[in-house]
């Protein structure tokens, strides 16, 4: 999978992006920059055009977490992501409410910045075993840190894995490509001169890593 991280303020060229990258893009992650910027209502003007990913990172207390998803899938997104750290109990409920709209739950078990390592990477592995006996869908580990994705490999057996990081924060594809299944870039695609030809390529880099690796 490539997935498209719109993290633009810009209804506008949101929906351009997306229109002409769609050949090339499996879905597309919005975050909070976009919905606070335009509304809620983006993530079903998107979900017409690609599967949505609602990246909103959830981490509340089980209760105000479960709305948040419903929020989500209610106005069509596909996926949400959620923080691991926030425990059992929450990615219980947020599984609940995505079963009543057959979505899939990704499950952050690190960020891409280096400081994540002072706190999220010492619980990595913790946070995708938990998600994993949870039966959460996938998980989310950084392409900056190709150790960790090794790491949270082992633990995720069948699990999907999302990778963010390629391109603007340097992961390299070839460190990470056959452990996971699929990977997010932002900047690479949106920023360049040509979005499509930039969203081909980085698929068919992808793939060629997958065969190679």
């Amino acid at each position: 999978m490539l997935v498209l991280a719109l993290d633009l303020t810009s209804r506008e060229k949101a929906l351009e992006i997306v229109e002409k990258t769609r050949d090339f893009v499996d879905a597309v992650k919005v975050n909070y920059p976009i919905v606070l910027s335009c509304g809620i209502e983006i993530v079903k003007e998107l979900s017409e055009i690609k599967r949505v990913i609602a990246d909103f990172k959830i981490a509340d207390i089980p209760y105000t977490s479960s709305l948040i998803a419903e929020i989500a899938f209610k106005n069509g997104a596909n996926a949400v992501i959620s923080h691991g750290f926030v425990g059992r109990d929450v990615l219980e409920e947020i599984m609940k409410v995505a079963e009543n709209y057959d979505g899939k739950v990704y499950v952050v078990t690190e960020l891409t910045n280096e400081g994540a390592r002072e706190f999220m990477g010492q619980f990595a592995r913790k946070i995708a075993e938990i998600a994993k006996e949870v039966g959460c869908h996938g998980l989310i580990a950084p392409a900056t840190k190709p150790e960790r994705v090794r790491e949270v490999r082992e633990v995720a057996k069948n699990l999907e894995i999302l990778s963010p990081g390629i391109g603007a924060q340097k992961g390299k594809l070839e460190e990470i490509a056959k452990y996971v299944d699929g990977i997010i870039v932002g900047r690479s695609i949106y920023n360049a001169d040509n979005p499509k030809e930039a969203a081909r390529k980085i698929k068919e880099e992808f793939e060629k890593a997958k065969l190679t690796s």
